[in-house]
């Protein structure tokens, strides 16, 4: 039960087309649904909201078709499955609303939700090799109602192209910044925003990259002000703190 269906509960209590009782009901058969292979948090979206999204990797294309058609049964209108394979898309039953974003390896079961954040959230890579990351970031970001803006491979090896972009990171509510390598691009565009930066360091890079961890470190060690950091590769958590910075009032 999202924030908006528990509304429209207590408005069907107050207009007296639904008992107490009968409300009583709704919540206490809501918090959680266990079907085997996993216990399903039905209150995730009433006490976050946002539903509980599943994490594809390490699960079964039946496991996942299983869970997602279960919490669409429950009443949840957008399922988000992140890290899902072609494997698993395919074998999907798309006998419910199915898209497949193959770059981000992410579905969205369901309606992408409406737009309904006061501004856009700006994701920005330093690499093209950064955008499978980026594009998790992206579509988690607009799964959840906000505008997105990409901007890719402006990264500090050729830095002009990334002030091209100057009104994209002067306007933005919230920026994703992510690279490997050096991971150098957050602190640059740190230095450059007036908003909340998150930086996502990715395994992108030679030897002494050593999968992410280099980038990992010097973002972490950032001098800018404001720049946060998020797991190597994890384009989803920083897509979904976004999108929370960019629903926040005032």
């Amino acid at each position: 039960m999202t924030k908006p269906e528990l509304k429209e509960l207590l408005t069907q209590v107050s207009k007296g087309e639904k008992s107490v009782d009968e409300a009583i009901l709704d919540l206490r058969m809501e918090p959680l649904h266990d079907i085997d292979i996993a216990q399903l948090d039905t209150h995730r979206g009433l006490r976050q909201g946002v539903g509980e999204i599943i994490y594809g990797a390490g699960k079964t294309p039946e496991q996942i078709d299983i869970i997602a058609h279960t919490l669409w049964n429950d009443g949840q209108k957008t399922i988000l499955i992140t890290r899902m394979s072609q494997e698993a898309a395919d074998y999907f039953n798309k006998d419910i609303p199915f898209s497949y974003y193959e770059k981000a390896g992410i579905a969205v079961v369901g309606e992408m939700a409406e737009k309904n954040a006061p501004g856009y959230v700006l994701v920005i890579t330093a690499g093209t090799s950064d955008i499978p990351v980026a594009e998790e970031a992206a579509v988690t970001a607009e799964a959840l109602g906000n505008e997105v803006h990409r901007v890719y491979d402006a990264g500090v090896a050729g830095i002009h192209r990334l002030f091209n972009h100057l009104d994209d990171i002067l306007n933005a509510r919230v920026i994703v910044a992510i690279a490997g390598m050096e991971g150098a691009l957050a602190s640059v565009v740190g230095g450059l925003a007036d908003c909340p930066v998150i930086a996502v360091p990715t395994s992108v890079g030679y030897g002494t990259a050593f999968g992410g961890m280099t980038a990992l470190l010097a973002m972490l060690n950032s001098c800018a002000s404001g720049v946060s950091v998020v797991n190597i590769d994890n384009g989803f958590g920083a897509g979904y703190l976004a999108s929370m910075i960019n629903h926040m009032e005032g």
